[in-house]
């Protein structure tokens, strides 16, 4: 005998908790979280959202196939006019494996991708002199639009971008606004500043292939790749639109994800010099000899690789990760509805008493042996997600802080130009960045130091 799953008390009449969802999302789940315990429910507009917390519950939502919980129903909405029509979540299963299937990612061929992120890093860092302070967030985007355009497209593509190109998917990431899961044309600023850097992407994309289709030997790059597939009758197999949105899509999750952790990872350890001592200590002993910076990024950095971990688990990149119930599922003793939205949230998973000490604490010793509490709560510990849906760069991802802050934290010191607990997150989107200005002064290292 099935009982009701237990529903949040408030949310209006109307919009039910959306504005909450929108506005306050982490408050939101730790209402749920303390008012229904491991599963409970509350509205958007006419939409029934069902949320699992605690690792448990967690573990149960991770472990469904497709075919019970799908992410492309709830957020096919919310990516379309990010990615375009028929890309991606918009375009059949088979089809969306093919489109974001990346040889970068695959371990094999990380070397190679450690190389490049070190040289872009080291390049990033000429462009800033002896010593000024720079806008954190914005340095780090436009750093990663790089690492990832050379890796994950190649390198030909990475160097026909210009700092625009960086700065117009900084802002196409807004259209992640929450409403988008029900509605994504609704009249904000969020989607109109969305729905014009995706128009002018498209621009900037369309001029890349308009030149390589004039080429007498183009590289063979993905962008190459994708021109180079023809129809029986020679045409191309994805039209310019597409393509823009496969080279779009590809960027997305390393760009936002890497851009935050990175901007967060030097902000925690600014905030904690002692570890950060630790951290530079293990660098400058570790390079020492000279060693190649590509190659040790594939090796253990415990020191930063506990930190970069510590900051991603106190500042995930999503907020929250919703899917569709496609059939009646059954939890413990309660019914999940068909046609039911299901989400866990990996913010408040990562903060969870029950699976870390002092959770609020910047402590990357956690981590360490013998405490692994990430490993002793495989699904607490979820900046990726989790199961079989868990991020496939998460191995990409790691690697590139790593080669990325072996170049950075060797040739500058830093030090925060505002009040330490001034710097926070923004939650305005469902891809959670720091709130602007996330200013931070810097010089070059003394020659003894680097």
């Amino acid at each position: 005998m099935s009982r009701p799953i237990p529903e949040l008390s408030g949310g209006g009449r109307r919009f039910g908790q959306l504005q909450a969802l929108r506005h306050d999302p982490l408050g939101l789940f730790r209402r749920v979280r303390d008012e229904c315990g491991e599963l409970g429910k509350f509205r958007l507009l006419d939409r029934e959202v069902v949320f699992f917390s605690g690792a448990a519950a967690q573990e149960t939502f991770f472990r469904q196939p497709d075919d019970v919980f799908d992410p492309q129903p709830t957020s096919n909405e919310l990516m379309r006019p990010i990615f375009g029509e028929g890309v991606v979540y918009d375009a059949p299963p088979e089809k969306r494996r093919e489109m974001i299937r990346s040889p970068a990612l695959r371990d094999a061929n990380l070397r190679a991708s450690a190389e490049i992120i070190a040289a872009e890093a080291e390049r990033a860092c000429d462009a800033l002199g002896e010593a000024g302070e720079i806008d954190l967030l914005d340095w780090a985007a436009e750093l990663t639009i790089y690492t990832s355009s050379s890796c994950l497209i190649g390198k030909p593509f990475r160097e026909q971008l210009t700092p625009e190109f960086g700065r117009r998917y900084f802002e196409l990431e807004l259209g992640t606004d929450g409403i988008g899961y029900l509605n994504s044309h609704v009249d904000i600023e969020n989607f109109r500043s969305r729905d014009r850097a995706k128009r002018r992407l498209d621009e900037l994309i369309a001029g890349i292939i308009e030149q390589r289709l004039a080429a007498a030997d183009p590289p063979k790059d993905l962008l190459g790749i994708l021109l180079s597939l023809k129809r029986e009758d020679g045409t191309l197999k994805y039209p310019p639109r597409i393509i823009s949105g496969i080279l779009i899509s590809t960027l997305f999750a390393g760009h936002h994800t890497s851009a935050g952790t990175l901007a967060w990872t030097l902000v925690e350890l600014l905030r904690a010099p002692a570890y950060l001592a630790r951290v530079r200590d293990e660098l400058d002993k570790i390079y020492a000899d000279g060693r190649d910076v590509s190659h040790q990024a594939l090796r253990e950095i415990p020191q930063l690789e506990c930190a970069v971990k510590e900051a991603l688990r106190l500042h995930p990149p999503l907020i929250w990760l919703p899917r569709t119930a496609l059939v009646d599922f059954a939890f413990k003793d309660w019914i999940v509805p068909k046609g039911a939205i299901v989400a866990m949230s990996t913010a408040l998973s990562n903060v969870d008493a029950s699976c870390f000490a002092a959770p609020e604490r910047f402590d990357p010793d956690r981590f360490a042996p013998p405490r692994e509490e990430d490993a002793k709560h495989p699904f607490g510990y979820v900046p990726f997600g989790g199961g079989r849906h868990r991020c496939l760069g998460a191995n990409f991802a790691l690697m590139q802080q790593k080669a990325i802050f072996s170049v950075v934290l060797r040739r500058y010191e830093f030090a925060l130009s505002a009040e330490p607990a001034s710097y926070a997150d923004n939650y305005s989107a469902m891809v959670v960045r720091p709130r602007q200005p996330f200013r931070v002064r810097y010089r070059k290292r003394s020659a003894a130091g680097a």
